[in-house]
């Protein structure tokens, strides 16, 4: 099952290229974001490298100009004219039915489907719309308007639909009416507050993650969220029952395709059973086309 992360963005943006905060040409990392989003705050650091705490630093923003504000900066930066890279292609083209989570805000993965005339169910996390807490907002494909439906009222046949997950929210597609976004400090507290109580992710994903390896694209457990959201979802990996132990159940592999992870970033991903390989996400794309034979 494909998880998404920042480094899954990152298409046509050349290596070493600096992201320009009023006319951007290719979308932001987490860091460019709050790197942005600091100076036009002001934001007080002590040392440099606490601008690039982006949780901090939205937090800050929202104190000093409001969430409103937060969200239209976000969206000026995050909606742009942005294209699909070889991976969101990739995945919709793949034939059987996804359930693909993503973390990112961007809307590449749609735009991919979409490209592809692949039909697909919206799923978002909506931490602006208090509310609806415990709930998600659904748009059932080809509907222009989500459903606010309880977490554990979600009805979905998985089996014959594709489902785009945004686990931290989305700048939304046509209108910023239905932006969303997991980014402050306080965001991600009640967030992960919620998955504790089982009210944060769609129960009726559950057993579709214990039937499952996940396979993650994009990411780094340098970022300590992602670690906190592993935590929570590793009692939800696949798993089957090993042969010749009747009580214990083998934890089913997960990998992740990043490149040049770190002996720390490997012994944190082993620790949740993720073998890693190292390579980037093209390559990545390229070898699994050649292996399909597409």
């Amino acid at each position: 099952m494909p998880f998404l992360g920042a480094g899954a963005s990152f298409a046509g943006r050349a290596p070493g290229a600096a992201f320009d905060c009023k006319s951007p040409t290719f979308l932001p990392s987490g860091f460019d974001l709050s790197l942005c989003l600091a100076e036009e705050v002001e934001f007080p650091a002590k040392e440099d490298w606490e601008k690039g705490d982006l949780a901090k630093v939205c937090s800050y923003y929202v104190e000093m100009g409001g969430r409103k504000a937060l969200r239209r900066r976000l969206r000026q930066m995050l909606r742009g004219d942005y294209e699909p890279g070889p991976l969101h292609q990739f995945l919709a083209c793949v034939p059987a039915p996804q359930v693909i989570v993503v973390t990112n805000y961007d809307t590449l993965v749609e735009q991919a489907f979409m490209a592809a005339g692949k039909p697909y169910d919206l799923v978002i996390y909506p931490a602006d719309r208090k509310d609806i807490a415990n709930s998600v907002l659904w748009w059932p494909h080809g509907t222009a308007e989500p459903l606010p439906v309880k977490t554990n009222e979600l009805d979905i046949d998985l089996s014959k639909t594709n489902v785009i997950y945004k686990m931290h929210g989305t700048v939304a597609h046509e209108t910023e009416k239905w932006d969303n976004f997991v980014i402050t400090e306080e965001d991600y507290v009640e967030f992960l507050s919620r998955m504790t109580t089982n009210t944060a992710v769609p129960s009726l994903f559950y057993p579709h993650f214990r039937e499952r390896s996940f396979l993650f694209l994009g990411y780094s457990l340098r970022d300590w969220n992602l670690r906190v959201v592993l935590n929570n979802l590793s009692k939800h990996f696949a798993s089957r029952q090993a042969s010749g132990a009747a009580d214990d159940d083998e934890v089913v592999p997960s990998w992740s395709i990043q490149l040049h992870p770190s002996e720390l970033e490997r012994r944190l991903w082993a620790n949740k059973h993720v073998h890693i390989f190292d390579l980037n996400l093209d390559e990545f794309v390229a070898r699994m086309r050649q292996k399909i034979g597409g």
